[in-house]
C-alpha cells in the first residue's frame, strides 16, 4: 500500500486511489455523530442554495451548515457535534454543507473510492481502507493550516501501516495553539467549546463513513468494519 498526503481542496482535486477526506472539527465530526444517534444518511454539498434545494426534495431532513465556521440566519443547526447530540435524528437525513470538509469531497473527482473521516472514526476508517487492498490511498487534510486533521492524518497513516500511535500525542501541537486556547475558552462565534471534547476524542465510534455519489449527490453513510 502506497500513502500519500494531500491538503485542502487542490490536494482533493489531484488525490488518486482510495481518498480519505479528514475534517476534524468538524465536518466529518458532526457526521459521525448524526450517524451515531440513528441518522440513515447524510448529504454532503459545497453551497448554502444546494442544501437547501435538496432539503426541499427530501421530506423531514434537516441541515447542518456554515459559512467561513459562522452559523447561517435561518438554519438552526450549524456545523456543531455538540448541537447534534441535542437533535432527534432518528431516520432523517442530514445535509450538511461546510467550508472545507464536503469542499474537498466534492473535489475528489479522481478518486476509485473516497471515504470522510475524523478523530472520532479514525480507527474503523483504517480498517474498511485495509480490507479494501487498495495500491494507492491518499490522505487529505481538509485545513493543513490547523493541526487536528495533519494530526488525524498521521494517526491514520499509523494505523494503516500497523502501528498504534498515542492520539493524545499527536494532538499537542494543537493544544499548545492560540487557536485551541480561544475555541476551549469559548471565544470563537458558532462554535461551543463543548464541541472540543466530542471532536478530540479518538476511535469513539466503530463504523466507517464512505461516500458515493447517486442522482442527489454526494451521500455519506456508516459501513460497519
Amino acid at each position: 500500500m502506497r500513502i500519500v498526503h494531500a491538503a485542502g481542496v487542490d490536494g482533493a482535486r489531484r488525490a488518486l486511489g482510495v481518498v480519505v477526506i479528514i475534517d476534524v472539527l468538524r465536518a466529518f465530526t458532526v457526521s459521525a455523530y448524526a450517524l451515531a444517534r440513528g441518522a440513515r444518511e447524510c448529504r454532503l454539498t459545497t453551497e448554502v442554495d444546494e442544501a437547501l434545494r435538496l432539503a426541499a426534495q427530501i421530506p423531514g431532513s434537516l441541515i447542518s451548515a456554515e459559512v467561513d465556521g459562522l452559523p447561517i440566519a435561518g438554519i438552526p443547526i450549524s456545523n456543531s457535534p455538540t448541537q447534534i447530540t441535542q437533535t432527534d435524528l432518528e431516520g432523517i437525513t442530514l445535509i450538511q454543507r461546510t467550508s472545507a470538509g464536503t469542499q474537498c469531497v466534492g473535489a475528489a473527482v479522481e478518486a476509485d473510492r473516497v471515504l470522510a473521516a475524523s478523530l472520532v472514526v479514525a480507527a474503523a476508517t483504517a480498517r474498511h481502507v485495509a480490507a479494501l487492498g487498495a495500491g494507492t490511498v491518499t490522505l487529505v487534510a481538509s485545513r493543513p493550516d490547523h493541526a487536528e486533521d495533519p494530526a488525524c492524518a498521521a494517526y491514520l497513516e499509523a494505523l494503516l501501516e500497523g502501528w498504534h500511535p498515542d492520539p493524545a500525542r499527536l494532538l499537542r501541537p494543537l493544544r499548545r495553539t492560540k487557536r485551541y486556547r480561544g475555541l476551549a475558552a469559548g471565544e470563537t462565534p458558532g462554535f461551543p467549546p463543548t464541541d472540543l471534547g466530542l471532536c478530540l476524542v479518538a476511535d469513539r465510534f466503530d463504523f466507517a463513513m464512505p461516500v458515493a455519489r447517486d442522482a442527489l449527490g454526494l451521500r455519506l453513510t456508516a459501513a460497519a468494519t
